[in-house]
């Protein structure tokens, strides 16, 4: 068994604790750690599990990994200390807020021989990992043109938000990866624009709410990227890619197939309301991923050098939105 130690009890923390307790097999939650006590003790309690309020008593446990679940602010020095504990460690995303401390994260990884994997589970969704080998298998041919769309149902908390880094940092960057997942290739340039139309609130630290972004991959090929913090309908995410031979296309999972038809036309289920179930089954094959490079010891499938790829592209479209032009990746 591979035994884990989850820092951070909020609502991904969670997820990834029950998934690991039921859903995974070959793991093994040994404690959690969370700095509020209710957190902590809730979900220990609910697991039959420990809990420490103190993350770095947590890493003097015989862990063979540790989550780090927290917010992105604190992620770079639980990492660090993680790693000078020669843990191997799943981060979600983002990494950090800025390419510096995302290099002082990877270089900590280096120095301990340990492994890194991000929390982009997006590329775990059967969906999205079926349209990447069919795109790599040559199917539609040469990729030409690349459209996502991710859309929230709605926002989250503003004290979240003033820590997020921002709509790009926070939320177009599962977007970033996916779009150089799908495409298997790096971005050149980025041009990014947007607005606040929703929440006036977001003015007073810069932030926005509805935003669109294109990129410019080094073979040419085109990415339009839109988001939206709001969709009163549900949680969004589709993607389309055409090629030079046909055209590929990922709609959205509706909870219920069935399409009822009457005088007034068509009726079919609601979207998923969020990411948690839009994504259910994503999160436990990333768990099972981690868990698996752990007992093979082989490279995770979502390294820090994609983390920091991914955090590039979002800081250079803030940039670009800042500048009111497009911006080199480089």
């Amino acid at each position: 068994m591979v035994k884990l130690g989850l820092i951070g009890c909020g609502r991904i923390g969670k997820l990834h604790a029950r998934n690991l307790v039921h859903r995974v097999e070959g793991a093994q939650l040994i404690i959690v750690s969370d700095s509020n006590p209710q957190a902590a003790k809730k979900l220990a309690s609910e697991l039959g599990i420990e809990y420490t309020l103190d993350y770095r008593e947590l890493l003097k446990r015989e862990l063979d990994g540790v989550l780090v679940c927290t917010s992105t602010d604190t992620h770079k020095q639980i990492v660090i200390d993680a790693c000078e504990a020669g843990k191997n460690v799943f981060c979600e995303k983002p990494l950090a807020r800025t390419l510096e401390e995302v290099d002082e994260m990877v270089r900590a990884v280096r120095r301990a021989g340990v492994k890194l994997q991000v929390g982009f589970n997006r590329r775990f969704d059967p969906n999205f990992s079926q349209a990447k080998k069919e795109i790599s298998s040559g199917v539609i041919g040469k990729p030409l043109l690349l459209k996502i769309t991710s859309r929230d149902p709605d926002f989250p908390s503003l004290e979240y938000l003033k820590v997020s880094g921002g709509i790009w940092v926070d939320m177009t960057i599962h977007d970033f990866d996916m779009a150089r997942y799908l495409m298997g290739e790096e971005v050149e340039e980025v041009y990014s624009t947007g607005s606040v139309l929703l929440e006036p609130r977001l003015k007073e630290f810069g932030d926005l709410d509805t935003v669109v972004t294109v990129l410019r991959f080094r073979g040419g090929a085109i990415g339009v990227i839109d988001n939206c913090r709001r969709a009163v309908y549900g949680y969004d995410q589709r993607v389309e890619i055409l090629g030079e031979k046909g055209m590929m296309e990922v709609p959205n999972p509706l909870p219920l197939q069935n399409i009822r038809w009457d005088i007034e036309g068509a009726h079919s289920s609601k979207l998923y309301y969020f990411f948690p179930d839009r994504y259910e089954r994503s999160f436990v094959e990333e768990m099972r991923a981690f868990i698996k490079c752990l007992r093979e010891d082989t490279e995770p499938p979502v390294t820090g050098e994609d983390g920091r790829l991914a955090l590039l592209l979002a800081l250079r479209a803030q940039q670009s939105f800042k500048e009111g032009r497009p911006v080199k990746v480089g």
